[in-house]
């Protein structure tokens, strides 16, 4: 059965041959259009943002303040989203990915005070607000720093 294996009809088409004139319905251009750089053979390689050798506009616009490389950015959740783990639960930045509360597993996770903390949590985050503390430990929970 395997030597008469054979693609489904219509699912196979014969390669385009450009540059063999008239005949080929390929005319004069090869499907090239007409003129400029996307004509030539590495015309097609240029970046996405190339202008075509004009001051491109990101260079173009002025550029203001300070913009520091070391920047560290935290994930952001509040004492109320940790209702969705059970009491007495343990909760790090790696179950809070799991469940969805942070968008991702890398990067840092910053837990504030919005909301009702859940009964006895021990939460182990990167940062926390003195609100939250204060909210975790009344409920009989504890916060480490990670």
């Amino acid at each position: 059965m395997l030597d008469r294996l054979q693609p489904r009809p219509g699912s196979r088409r014969k390669p385009k041959r450009v540059g063999r004139g008239p005949g080929s319905g390929w005319n004069k251009t090869a499907g090239r259009g007409e003129k400029g750089q996307g004509k030539r053979s590495a015309g097609r390689e240029t970046p996405f943002h190339f202008e075509g050798g004009q001051m491109p506009l990101a260079r173009r616009l002025p550029k203001r303040g300070f913009h520091n490389l070391f920047r560290v950015t935290y994930q952001i959740v509040n004492v109320g989203a940790l209702a969705v783990f059970g009491e007495g639960a343990s909760v790090d930045p790696e179950l809070l990915a799991g469940r969805g509360l942070v968008p991702r597993r890398i990067g840092r996770v910053k837990l504030l005070g919005e909301g009702d903390a859940p009964n006895k949590l021990v939460v182990r985050v990167h940062r926390v607000s003195a609100t939250a503390r204060r909210k975790i430990e009344e409920a009989g929970g504890s916060v480490e720093l990670v």
